[in-house]
């Protein structure tokens, strides 16, 4: 008895390949967006079509929100001037469920690095602090003038947004190994950090200016926005910006502006849901779809 695998047709499965290739595609544009209302203290998840809901609330002044690879919203609490300080920052898992991740701090924006260690922006320190998967806390960075951005390229290197206005601000940039260096300068509150697939910085600075750098620090314009806080890119190659003023906009590659949603809170924090990769499951499954077992006698 012999087993003949065959491919009936102009090959099913290339067919099911095909499949799981739009399958990939189709899920590549399709992220929810994450925002933290800062007045609302909530956290509302909006659909690609603009259907918004809240994903969690009972937040303290929620400010920079990040995901994990594993899909879990990290939220800083701002600690809103208390003294000594009370903020904290909030784990929630994808379905709702909240815990605290560390608490006595002034965190104003939190960041994944590629291990998965949590970078905090703590604002009235100064300083950067790097968290471990376990909640263990070490100082990455420090002597920072109000830290307000942080972002990782693709390479590791972290920069900082810090200072207070009058053409004081800073963008450092810290290698992996800690070296640091002036980015950029002549800025006043930079922060709302996010790069695009092509290794460009953007951030947002006081005024309504919406910076893009180039890796070798040439600054350009790239939009005005009333009131930009944070900035999220989404597969597409889209920006969305969050505003003091409340509305998130869409800005497309080419500056187009929209708005995406209107909002009449203070939209603080921006996060895209990460897409998961197709499972190994799924893939099997569209190739035995499409053969066809025969079993010769």
């Amino acid at each position: 008895m012999k087993t003949k695998i065959t491919t009936p047709g102009h090959s099913l499965a290339g067919l099911a390949w095909v499949g799981a290739l739009l399958l990939m595609a189709g899920s590549a544009d399709a992220q929810n967006l994450f925002v933290a209302d800062y007045n609302t203290q909530d956290i509302y998840e909006i659909t690609p079509g603009g259907s918004q809901s809240v994903f969690a609330s009972g937040l303290n002044y929620p400010g920079g929100i990040a995901f994990n690879s594993m899909g879990d919203l990290f939220v800083a609490n701002t600690a809103q001037n208390a003294i000594p300080a009370q903020g904290s920052i909030t784990e929630i898992a994808p379905n709702g469920t909240q815990s605290t991740f560390v608490s006595g701090i002034d965190p104003q924006v939190v960041v994944f690095n590629s291990t998965g260690d949590l970078f905090e922006a703590d604002y009235r320190s100064g300083n950067i602090y790097e968290y471990t998967p376990g909640g263990v806390r070490s100082t990455f960075a420090s002597g920072f003038t109000t830290p307000i951005g942080l972002v990782f390229d693709s390479t590791g290197n972290l920069f900082v947004g810090s200072g207070y206005g009058n053409g004081n601000g800073i963008i450092t940039k810290i290698t992996p190994g800690g070296m640091q260096s002036t980015f950029a300068s002549g800025l006043n509150f930079p922060g709302g950090f996010a790069f695009n697939s092509a290794g460009d910085l953007f951030a947002c600075d006081s005024g309504g200016s919406i910076y893009e750098f180039t890796p070798g620090g040439v600054r350009s314009t790239f939009a005005s926005v009333a009131g930009p806080d944070s900035l999220a890119f989404n597969n597409a190659g889209n920006l969305f910006v969050s505003t003091h003023t409340g509305p998130i906009i869409e800005i497309t590659p080419g500056g187009t502006e929209s708005t995406f949603m209107s909002e009449t809170g203070i939209t603080v924090g921006l996060a895209f849901q990460p897409v998961p990769e197709p499972s190994t499951v799924a893939l099997i499954g569209l190739g035995v779809g499409a053969l066809i077992i025969r079993r010769r006698k």
